[in-house]
């Protein structure tokens, strides 16, 4: 469900998706970033950031079982230098300690899937869908 709830809101937002950099920071078994993979296909480059080895293993796992293509950055997102068009995240933590560094990663936008109540003075983009209710905090970083 996490990836239809990115979609939506990234088309409520009048996000064009073709050609985005996403980067899934703190992916854990995958979600929402492989299931965005599956669904927008070639119209991404994915990367996946994952701390816990174990688990960056499932990952790429999972990319040789679907026959995806993606990347898999097996360390602490702190020390990534890179940059993304779209960054992506759930569950990783208290939106205060997560905001800095998931801004400091991106280029364009960052969506927080939190909770089922908005963090005020946030854009955000509602879901109400049969077994998913609650918000993303929606960013747009102005160039």
């Amino acid at each position: 469900m996490d990836s239809l709830t990115v979609s939506l809101c990234l088309k409520e937002k009048g996000v064009e998706v073709g050609g985005l950099k996403l980067c899934d920071v703190g992916s854990g078994a995958g979600f929402p970033g492989v299931p965005l993979k599956i669904y927008y296909g070639d119209l991404i480059e994915l990367t996946l950031i994952e701390a816990v080895a174990k688990k960056c293993s499932f990952l790429e796992y999972l990319k040789t079982r679907l026959g995806l293509s993606y990347r898999v950055l097996c360390k602490e997102a702190q020390s990534v230098k890179e940059r993304f068009d779209l960054v992506v995240s759930r569950a990783l933590g208290k939106l205060e300690n997560i905001l800095p560094l998931l801004l400091g990663l991106s280029e364009r936008y960052v969506l927080v899937m939190k909770g089922s109540e908005p963090e005020e003075g946030y854009q955000h983009c509602r879901i109400e869908l049969p077994d998913a209710r609650g918000y993303i905090l929606f960013l747009a970083k102005t160039r």
